[in-house]
């Protein structure tokens, strides 16, 4: 009960990171072979194709996967420092988590600090949806650039895709990476590098 509960609640945790939908103003059809082809990420570490294993380019809009893919790869980005942070720094003084172990560290926890995070999760959601709206984006890739990345608008197109490009194989590392922490975890000896 206890792996089912922490496993629901990292999921629930990490999708609420999950890019904005599809814009209305922008048809939801499937991607086409060619708007696929046409995204970066398309390199020699995924065989020279679009890194799409699951086959989730027939269903839904090409914009929309890039966006998610970037939105979690960030997340599986910060879950990586999650993961080793408390075992190299240390805990917060706090009676509710006492452990270094991520998976027990979130059934410590305390549900009202769950529910204080899930709803702080709803509303950057619900601000990023509002924006997506009025056509604006806060994945990186939109024309309304936040302000304190004024120096991204500096570089020229070349090093923006090649940082774009960057971005996504880390974020793609670190999915990869995040899951194979957590195989490991339930399945000792699933990796052996862990």
């Amino acid at each position: 009960m206890k792996t089912a509960t922490a496993a629901l609640l990292s999921l629930g945790c990490v999708s609420a990171f999950q890019g904005p939908s599809a814009s209305v103003k922008k048809s939801s059809l499937p991607a086409t072979a060619a708007e696929i082809a046409s995204l970066p990420g398309i390199s020699n570490e995924c065989g020279n194709r679009v890194f799409d294993p699951l086959e989730l380019g027939q269903w839904a809009d090409a914009e929309f996967l890039r966006k998610a893919e970037l939105s979690n790869g960030r997340s599986a980005m910060l879950a990586n420092v999650g993961w080793f942070w408390p075992k190299i720094v240390g805990t917060f003084d706090s009676d509710d988590v006492t452990t270094t172990d991520p998976i027990d560290a979130i059934l410590q926890a305390d549900p009202q600090w769950w529910a204080q995070f899930l709803l702080l999760c709803g509303v950057i959601e619900g601000v990023k949806y509002r924006a997506e709206l009025e056509g604006k984006s806060y994945t990186g890739d939109g024309p309304a650039a936040i302000d304190w990345a004024k120096q991204w608008d500096k570089l020229d197109k070349t090093k923006k895709a090649d940082m774009r490009l960057k971005e996504l194989k880390n974020g793609r590392l670190a999915m990869i990476g995040f899951a194979s922490y957590v195989a490991a975890y339930f399945i000792p000896g699933s990796v052996p590098a862990l």
